[in-house]
């Protein structure tokens, strides 16, 4: 019996689970992001912002997450769930220049964020700090204030905003130092709304009356948008009853109101903070108006009867006759998520980029429960991302042959998308299906760029779903969009590959043995696209207890200083043995020579094991840095150099220094020390420090101190620049 692809299966994450749970901190009867609670509670009730958020920085990925957020609807803020620490947002420019970034209103966000912009149309001002303590960052702070709000903010509310980042700095600092990181969930930690008072079961009833006396109609609206009150007059305007419509979105339980603007207008309402008003058609011929007056804790709604002639956008007579949405998604969201979608992939470089896009904006926005994106290679479909399924059932379709009678299959050859609202129908298509999930129906689109096919993209929802033409035309025009993307993201990643085989070629790959001398290596790229860095380490064996050492960055990331990188090294090579001065003015000399336009630092070192010393030489390079045996460390004051390549008549100063068994000297680049909003001084210094706590005694020790200072510089702040780091430790044993 032929299994087809349909029957994948697997569940999403249960969406009313918001507790964001983590492990417990110590002393703090806290789980995870619910740690830093009632400090944001706090700061939202002294300072009137309307909308509050924490991104936490992970520490083995350059992305922002979101942990805790307040004053918006999840559902609202789900596009913005994970961001790249390289896009343009405000809070990742927070995070990466460690500095306070204001956004005072909509025009300016459009010119500074015009992605953002696009997204959110909405009047507010925006703020967004990093989360910092000392050297090291933990993630970043997102504050909205209504569109009232001044544009510039008060030197009080400048001093507001850092103190809660530091006290918030300081929260993560005591969970990390007691082995808890706080860590993000798979959704944020929900604030609890701020409300100016509760009311008890006899004013709650007061309550009531009185919206009952007010002419027209009243409803209430929590954050999430869903009906928590509705008085009678308000119902027979609507022409529905109480009790069907409490506990529903009125753009999902109303046919008549499934047009965007009354899900647009909630949206505008809750991110300005200001009252938005609309006018809606209820067939066949009752205009109604409504105006929606917000705060942190929901939306107050009037409704009342107007005339046609009052109408901005008459709505269509057919909407009465259109279908419903699903109730898992209203039109304006998905419109939402697709803007998101479109504008993100804009800037999605490679292939893990585009899965994950696809992955966060397509579910939410037409409610599905998984999706699988594939590709055509070497005559099979594989898979290359999938959110909602297990890992087990990923596997079993992988590989699958491009000659299989599946919808995967089938659709990426014809090019014609495949839409199944319950498994009868999907059957009757392909009588060898077996259904093995709970999945109920499925979507098969062709991913399609210059009439090329590229892939597939499955998305299956848990119920039996209807695809009107409207839908079916939307996900189609959507897989397009994913295969251009896909198409661009393919070929990056094999251009990156190529740079990346180029930088590697040039770089030693392994270090020669030396007898006395533990050594540890590290280098880690932080170019993207084609660029590949110039920075370079090496070791070079002179004699049986003599060797050399070298570490340089040459200016630029290209193509250019890659292969100037290379001719450094030969230089170097070639010149090893002879006093250091000697060896930098000798490369120096090579390198104006070339003429090529660009600067090389180097730090040159020779070593003598048997003497138990080192003679060093530095070129515009930072100071190394030497762990003494008692773990004392210390920056290395050399004598200042000049650049290599700039004048060929440089003289080099060289400096001895003892080196005797148990110490540590470590050479590195700058990437390893600088970071915006960082003095280089302190980042040294935290460097110096990170070194002395290290333990270098025991196996492979050297290879722990150095991924514990990699470590140390990518928790201490984001990192825009290549790293090289060389740790050499003379034994006791020579």
């Amino acid at each position: 019996m032929v299994r087809i692809w349909v029957t994948i299966g697997g569940c999403p994450p249960d969406p009313s689970n918001r507790s964001g749970a983590g492990e417990d901190v110590p002393g703090t009867g806290a789980r995870g992001p619910e740690l830093l609670q009632s400090a944001l509670i706090e700061f939202a009730r002294e300072s009137g912002a309307s909308v509050t958020a924490v991104y936490l920085l992970p520490p083995d990925e350059p992305v922002l997450q979101l942990a805790v957020l307040g004053g918006v609807p999840w559902e609202i803020s789900m596009p913005w769930a994970r961001v790249a620490l390289k896009a343009p947002s405000p809070v990742t420019d927070a995070v990466r220049e460690r500095r306070l970034v204001w956004v005072g209103g909509q025009e300016e966000l459009a010119r500074r964020y015009p992605r953002m912009a696009l997204v959110v149309p909405y009047r507010f001002t925006l703020a967004a700090a990093p989360i910092t303590t000392g050297t090291d960052v933990w993630g970043g702070l997102v504050l909205h204030w209504p569109a009232s709000h001044p544009p510039q903010p008060s030197p009080r509310e400048r001093e507001a905003i850092t103190a809660t980042c530091h006290r918030l700095g300081l929260l993560l600092r005591k969970a990390a130092d007691s082995g808890h990181r706080v860590r993000p969930a798979a959704e944020p930690v929900m604030l609890p709304p701020l409300r100016r008072r509760l009311a008890g079961p006899a004013e709650a009833q007061a309550a009531v009356d009185f919206a009952e006396r007010l002419p027209g109609g009243s409803c209430s609206l929590d954050a999430d948008g869903r009906i928590t009150f509705l008085s009678t007059e308000a119902a027979e305007l609507l022409d529905a009853g109480i009790p069907e419509l409490l506990g529903t979105k009125p753009w999902e339980a109303l046919r008549w109101l499934a047009d965007p603007i009354a899900e647009d207008s909630y949206r505008a309402a809750m991110l300005s903070r200001e009252t938005v008003s609309f006018i809606a058609l209820r067939p066949p011929d009752r205009w109604l108006s409504f105006r929606l007056v917000p705060d942190a804790s929901g939306i107050s709604v009037r409704i009342t009867p107007t005339h046609s002639a009052h109408a901005h956008a008459p709505v269509s007579s057919s909407a009465a006759s259109r279908p419903a949405t699903s109730p898992a998604t209203g039109r304006a969201t998905t419109l939402y998520h697709l803007m998101h979608l479109a504008a993100t992939l804009t800037e999605a470089v490679g292939v893990r980029d585009v899965v994950d896009q696809v992955a966060e904006q397509v579910l939410p926005a037409f409610g599905a429960a998984a999706l699988a994106l594939m590709t055509a290679e070497d005559g099979r479909l594989r898979i290359i991302g999938y959110r909602g399924y297990t890992a087990e059932l990923m596997e079993r379709f992988d590989t699958v042959p491009l000659t299989s009678d599946t919808p995967a299959v089938h659709v990426l050859t014809t090019g014609v998308p495949a839409f199944f609202s319950t498994f009868a129908e999907l059957e009757r298509a392909y009588p060898p299906a077996v259904l093995q999930d709970a999945m109920g129906a499925w979507a098969f689109l062709p991913l399609i760029t210059s009439g090329r096919p590229v892939g597939s993209l499955v998305l299956a929802y848990e119920q039996p779903h209807p695809f009107p033409p409207e839908e079916r035309a939307v996900l189609t025009s959507t897989a397009g969009l994913i295969a251009q993307a896909l198409d661009r993201a393919r070929l990056y990643d094999t251009k990156h590959q190529l740079a990346h085989n180029l930088q590697s070629g040039l770089l030693p790959h392994t270090l020669p043995p030396v007898a006395g001398l533990d050594v540890a290596a590290r280098y880690l790229p932080a170019t993207r696209g084609m660029d590949v860095g110039g920075d370079f380490y090496d070791l070079i064996r002179l004699g049986p207890t003599t060797a050399a050492a070298a570490i340089g960055d040459v200016q630029g990331h290209n193509v250019r200083a890659a292969a100037l990188m290379g001719q450094v090294r030969t230089a170097v090579h070639a010149t090893a043995g002879a006093a250091p001065d000697e060896v930098l003015a000798r490369t120096n000399r090579l390198l104006t020579d070339l003429d090529p336009d660009l600067f090389t630092s180097c730090l040159y070192v020779h070593l003598d094991l048997g003497a138990h010393t080192a003679c060093l030489a530095g070129a515009g390079h930072p100071p190394p840095l030497l762990r003494h045996p008692d773990g004392r460390t210390e920056p290395l004051p050399l004598p200042p150099g000049l650049l290599l390549g700039i004048d060929a008549d440089t003289d080099y100063a060289s400096t001895e220094i003892p080196l005797p068994p148990g110490s540590v000297l470590a050479l590195y680049t700058d990437g390893l020390v600088e970071a915006p909003g960082v003095d280089i001084e302190d980042a040294v210094d935290a460097l110096a420090g990170a070194l002395a706590r290290a333990d270098p005694s025991g196996p492979h020790a050297m290879d722990t101190v150095a991924d514990s200072l990699v470590q140390h510089a990518r928790r201490s702040a984001p990192r825009s620049d290549d790293i090289a780091l060389l740790l050499l430790h003379p034994s006791s044993h020579t």
